[in-house]
């Protein structure tokens, strides 16, 4: 019974690690850089909430500008918003101790 337990429990340890392994293709691969406190999933996780207020932010303060000048373009709103939600990505994954890699 002891050794039918153990490798139930050594198998589901096993799926649940390499369950973490599996991503979505277009997130970035978390390579450690120094001495990482958090793992990669729960940095990803964070960092994934901080771009998206980023990218709310973002928006907002294009539309407040829009309100000013006259001139909104959502094409170029959502260009801004993106790359300001990606240099919050990369730059919360590297305060992690992390470097964030997109796949090409």
């Amino acid at each position: 019974m002891k050794a039918r337990m153990r490798i139930a429990i050594s198998i589901a340890a096993a799926a649940a690690i390499l369950a973490g392994c599996v991503q979505d293709p277009s997130q970035p691969v978390l390579y450690p850089v120094g001495s990482p406190v958090n793992p990669p999933f729960l940095a990803n996780l964070m960092c994934n909430g901080e771009g998206n207020a980023m990218y709310r932010e973002g928006m907002q303060q294009y539309r407040l500008n829009a309100q000013i000048t006259g001139h909104y373009d959502a094409a170029e709103a959502d260009a801004l918003a993106r790359s300001a939600a990606h240099r919050k990505y990369i730059t919360c994954a590297s305060s992690e101790g992390y470097r964030a890699v997109y796949p090409q």
